[in-house]
């Protein structure tokens, strides 16, 4: 079965669903997420998308990030996730969404109005290898530097969602 995402307006109001790749072909706004995993020392757990990823293979991105489907809460839809690409679950809460595109590899568009969630833990994650190539814990600073240095090692939503996210921790403490 195709996976679909939900195609959505600048207020992210549902307009229907489409295939997941006919959406990234086509660059259409559509539902998202992404999960950030800190640990106590303040570091973020990062994940190398597994190479054979139909984009993005090899790159490395924050700790989960997918589509919800029809009928499932974005909520819903980011523990799925969790528990399927790194093999926990933690609490996760809302800190922020806002609207990106970024054009990828293959000729393939991610336009997303991106829900972004913040869980706080030190689980050891169980990746799933279809997934996930590998993972670390990672200091925000440190992911700074090297995203300046290495801009190539890094998904284009990473780097787009990165400072956005830093900003409301920052806001936020």
């Amino acid at each position: 079965m195709a996976e679909e995402v939900i195609l959505v307006d600048e207020q992210d109001n549902e307009l229907g669903l489409m295939e997941k790749m006919e959406a990234h072909e086509k660059g259409l706004l559509h539902r998202a997420f992404s999960v950030f995993v800190i640990n106590p020392a303040g570091e973020i757990m990062l994940q190398q998308r597994a190479f054979h990823k139909y984009h993005s293979g090899g790159l490395w991105t924050n700790t989960c990030c997918s589509h919800p489907r029809g009928g499932e809460t974005v909520e819903e839809a980011a523990h799925r996730r969790l528990v399927e690409e790194m093999g926990f679950d933690c609490t996760l809460e809302k800190v922020l969404d806002f609207v990106y595109y970024a054009e990828l590899d293959k000729g393939l568009a991610e336009h997303e109005f991106d829900h972004v969630l913040v869980g706080y833990c030190d689980t050891v994650p169980h990746i799933n290898t279809d997934e996930v190539a590998a993972w670390k814990w990672m200091a925000i600073e440190d992911i700074s530097l090297d995203m300046e240095e290495n801009p190539h090692l890094y998904t284009e939503w990473f780097k787009i969602i990165f400072d956005r996210f830093v900003q409301r921790l920052t806001k936020a403490v």
